[in-house]
């Protein structure tokens, strides 16, 4: 007898409870600070291109700090290397849960984002090297538009009014999250200059301390937070990038849970820490990094100028073809089926939604082009333009189904027995078909009674003339 045929895997299907919740809840803080973000960046442009930009100049280059700890950084600096380490310890949080416990634990269902985000990395990076090549530019910015920012790309979802399904927004996060550790070895491993060993080997020690710990069980922020600072400095006094200190911190942390946890520690860590990093430490980030000048001359370079035109390209064509690519080539080859509620359409949506490359993309055009300030600004102006041409271009696809998301929404959060989970999840249980038809035996009684009292007002009434 032949063997029975596999059943395909579906692809962006039901996610777990546990899961939905997860994502739920880790999107709408990071829709909050998406906002935040937002109107930061638009705050930062209208402050560097009205009268008082010679403040932002100023207020941007003060400095502040420690100099004999060789940490006297302007304010600028400070929310590059101080503010976005708490970004980086939260991505290194939720890779280590990913990993753990989330959607990249199979190795089969992670197949497909993993793939997808890799070809949605290199991709852009392809382009960028190919349009400079062409334009005689500097290949130095081949990384600018190969990250994405999840929070910015959540934000353009709230302001147009847009609800993804899970599977979509589990898929996003999933890309985002792939994108942040390979945006991470990047930094580490290219944006990496002269090595100071002593300070290297220090932060390699506090990092084993900080381990150490965590196995111990010791608990106490005030334990916590200053190793962490000092891992930080010395970090940032080794050469290599200082947020890497917070991913290293991240990973350390467990993210499953043990007999009797509601949460894991590093899943409770997350809950308190990402209302600062999304609502504070990326909001300044971006309103002292985006302030660009912006004139017509300025607009017109983006799209002429090698760098900034292989950056805008990066971004809103090689994210797209990139990640919906590798993701229909990735399906295809491993036989994953769509999930039979979307379709490929789908897909490309979310990955020119993906070509919202802010907060990393400005990071990076600063490390890259450290050594001259006019073309760090042009990438930054071309890292503001790529996106905005990406948010519009995704926001008008995924208005054209935006009527199929909701209904998949509603069909998602449905709650008729009111028992706090969705009745998509309880088809299989008996007890909730029970509680079902007890509540609709009750509404057929309600509706018994009325009918009666109609006919008994309709039978004493007057009849008409």
């Amino acid at each position: 007898m032949a063997a029975p045929t596999p059943t395909p895997r579906k692809f962006l299907g039901r996610l777990s409870l546990p899961e939905r919740t997860f994502v739920a809840d880790a999107l709408r803080a990071e829709t909050v600070g998406g906002v935040l973000l937002l109107v930061a960046a638009i705050a930062a442009l209208i402050w560097a291109n009205t009268p008082l930009r010679d403040s932002y100049e100023t207020v941007s280059n003060f400095h502040i700090g420690f100099a004999s700890l060789g940490l006297d950084l302007s304010i600028q600096h400070w929310a590059a290397d101080g503010l976005l380490a708490l970004f980086f310890f939260v991505a290194g949080i939720e890779l280590k849960r990913e990993l753990v416990a989330g959607e990249l634990r199979d190795r089969k269902a992670a197949a497909l984002p993993v793939i997808a985000a890799i070809c949605g990395m290199a991709v852009p990076a392809l382009v960028y090297t190919l349009t400079v090549t062409i334009g005689g530019g500097s290949t130095d910015g081949w990384a600018v538009p190969t990250a994405t920012d999840i929070a910015f790309a959540l934000a353009v979802l709230a302001v147009i009014g847009t609800s993804l399904p899970s599977a979509l927004r589990a898929f996003l996060l999933t890309l985002a999250v792939v994108d942040d550790l390979f945006a991470i070895l990047i930094i580490a491993v290219f944006f990496t200059d002269d090595l100071n060993f002593a300070a290297l080997g220090g932060a390699v020690i506090g990092l084993g301390v900080f381990w150490l710990l965590l196995r111990k069980g010791v608990r106490g922020w005030y334990v916590y937070v200053p190793l962490a600072l000092v891992i930080w400095g010395l970090m940032y006094n080794s050469g290599v990038h200082a947020t890497i200190a917070g991913v290293a911190m991240g990973l350390m942390l467990r993210c499953t849970k043990k007999e009797g946890e509601e949460h894991s520690p590093g899943e409770h860590i997350e809950h308190l820490v990402r209302p600062l990093s999304a609502g504070l430490a990326v909001p300044l980030f971006a309103l002292f990094t985006a302030g660009v000048t912006v004139s017509g001359s300025a607009l017109t370079d983006v799209f002429t100028t090698p760098e900034t035109l292989g950056v805008v390209l990066g971004l809103v064509v090689g994210k797209a073809v990139g990640i919906f690519g590798g993701t229909w080539l990735a399906a295809r080859f491993t036989k994953a089926e769509l999930n039979d509620d979307l379709a490929w359409p789908d897909v490309f949506a979310v990955a020119s939604l993906a070509g919202i490359g802010f907060t990393v993309s400005l990071l990076i055009g600063e490390l890259a082009f450290a050594d001259n300030p006019v073309l760090t600004d042009e990438i930054k102006a071309s890292v503001l333009i790529g996106s905005l041409i990406a948010a519009v271009f995704s926001g008008i696809l995924l208005k054209l189904r935006v009527r199929k998301y909701r209904a998949l929404v509603d069909d998602e959060e449905r709650d008729e027995d009111q028992d706090g989970i969705p009745d998509i999840y309880e088809q299989d249980k008996p007890e909730y078909h029970l509680r079902m038809a007890a509540i609709y035996e009750e509404k057929a009684a309600e509706h018994r009674r009325k009918a009666q009292l109609a006919g008994a007002s309709h039978d004493g009434g007057d009849s008409p003339a």
